[in-house]
């Protein structure tokens, strides 16, 4: 059963970055594909990016391209998400997941695990 926790969340003025990073007990970490959601209030939950247990394939949501990097450093069981030229409306809770297989996040299938979730808010 892996656990996942957030960091890195908080309030950044618009244009500017954030990195907020996930932190995973699970000792097979280097054997999940990590994602990470989001979801603002009344709004439903998005994909904004995952990546593959290897850094091979990554996925990217529209709306982030471009401005999100998503990493990975197995070795720490981590995943990180770079945010850059943040807008007002990238504020929203952050999830982490784990999943064993990559495609679940693109499908909407169950996601295994979740974290908490961590708070990004872009002040306009």
């Amino acid at each position: 059963q892996a656990q996942l926790v957030e960091s890195g969340g908080g309030l950044v003025q618009t244009g500017g970055s954030l990195t907020v990073s996930c932190a995973a007990s699970e000792r097979t970490f280097s054997t999940l594909a990590i994602g990470w959601f989001r979801q603002a209030p009344g709004k439903e939950r998005e994909v904004v990016a995952v990546i593959s247990r290897s850094s091979q394939s990554v996925f990217y949501g529209d709306s982030v391209k471009g401005r999100f990097t998503i990493s990975r450093d197995n070795a720490k069981n981590s995943v990180y998400l770079q945010m850059n030229s943040l807008k007002p409306e990238d504020t929203a809770v952050y999830f982490c997941a784990a999943d064993h297989n990559y495609s679940d996040f693109m499908t909407g299938r169950s996601i295994d695990y979740w974290g908490q979730g961590t708070q990004v808010t872009v002040s306009s």
